[in-house]
């Protein structure tokens, strides 16, 4: 029979062995964008060598990583496949002189990178990725049925520091479309392209593709875009959009920048020059209220046409129109508001600097023009 020292003994011991039930873990957090890495730089790196074999080796790479990975493109990338970018990645070459991105002769390619859910078909946007620091060259003259350089299906996603050279249609396109057309279901929203050079597109250096209400709340800011067979900068839908801090210049096309269906937007501090027919054209949603300011829209080529176009698309439109210099060759229309399709278009429209065009201001019927909401009771 066990003494009463030896009872006691296992009883303190079943006590200290005791605990009550923990509760479950919650979710694991996400993996940031540009989180620690596990592996060292020379395992995340995709050594290029100008081969038809590049291609295959980024996306096995890729498809081989893990959520939060980075990874690397070093040297000249001779791509004849598109790159499926991976939501929840970083992706970067070393420089734009130590890394570029070359689509192959003859490779024709949809696109030389895209969003995963863009290439998948899928119904939802992709999980935000970033891509960063290289070169893309086109290769236009070899791939005459080529189409865009970067294709953008996936929401909170960062494009920064590239130089996108001879596309053959777009630059970039920021669609909720995929590639055989699937429209996504949800929003896309929140993403950022920035410092940007893009260079000599057949289409536009942007494109905002988006027959839906999706590509809302990004920014397009501080980008050089040169050279476009189309217009310079374009959006199907503005909604949210910031824009601001481009130059965008050398466009064949009709408008230098088009904003379509602006609401809550600001385009501001953008230098526009050398444009087809308009030079910014923004289309006002009701509801909201947007603003255009501190823009510069100079035509130093041949031709008229109107450098600063508001027209309101539906509901009443409200829009700002402040702090814009226009100079022009002796032809045109500096400021031209015209009410469209909306009930009722209402600008305010002040400080604004017009010179050397035929007509400083045009006003449509059923446009209300005024210099601020306090200009009856002396200005604020």
């Amino acid at each position: 029979m066990p003494s009463l020292v030896a009872l006691a003994t296992a009883a303190v011991a079943a006590a200290l062995s005791f605990s009550p039930a923990q509760p479950p873990p919650g979710p694991v957090p996400p993996v940031p964008l540009d989180g620690p890495q596990k592996l060292s730089v020379a395992e995340r790196t995709v050594p290029c060598r100008n081969s038809l074999r590049d291609a295959d080796s980024i996306n096995r790479r890729i498809a081989q990583s893990q959520p939060g990975d980075e990874i690397i493109f070093d040297g000249t990338c001779l791509i004849n496949k598109t790159i499926k970018l991976i939501g929840g990645r970083t992706y970067r070459g070393g420089s734009r002189t130590g890394t570029v991105i070359k689509q192959a002769d003859g490779a024709n390619l949809d696109a030389i990178f895209a969003s995963d859910g863009y290439l998948d078909n899928t119904t939802t946007t992709g999980l935000p990725f970033a891509l960063r620091t290289l070169t893309v060259d086109g290769n236009v003259e070899n791939n005459p049925n080529a189409k865009d350089s970067i294709v953008i299906r996936s929401w909170q996603t960062q494009v920064e520091d590239i130089e996108i050279n001879g596309s053959k249609r777009h630059g970039v396109r920021v669609t909720s479309l995929s590639q055989n057309g699937t429209r996504i279901t949800n929003t896309q929203v929140n993403g950022r392209i920035a410092s940007m050079q893009i260079n000599d597109s057949g289409g536009s250096g942007l494109y905002v593709e988006d027959p839906g209400n999706s590509v809302t709340d990004w920014q397009f800011a501080d980008n050089y875009v040169a050279g476009t067979g189309g217009y310079g900068v374009s959006l199907d839908n503005a909604a949210g959009w910031m824009i601001t801090g481009n130059h965008i210049y050398g466009v064949d096309g009709n408008y230098g920048l088009r904003a379509n269906r602006i609401y809550g937007t600001g385009i501001s501090d953008n230098y526009i020059e050398d444009f087809g027919t308009v030079g910014l054209i923004a289309r006002v949603q009701g509801d909201a209220a947007s603003t255009i300011s501190n823009n510069r829209i100079f035509k130093f080529n041949d031709g008229d046409g109107t450098f600063l176009r508001v027209e309101g698309n539906y509901g009443d439109g409200k829009v700002a129109v402040t702090g814009n210099a226009i100079r022009g060759n002796g032809g045109g229309v500096g400021l031209d508001y015209i009410k469209g399709n909306a009930n009722s278009l209402e600008v305010v429209s002040a400080g604004n600097l017009v010179t050397e065009v035929a007509i400083p201001i045009q006003v449509g019927p059923g446009v209300v023009v005024s210099s601020g909401q306090f200009a009856a009771l002396g200005g604020i």
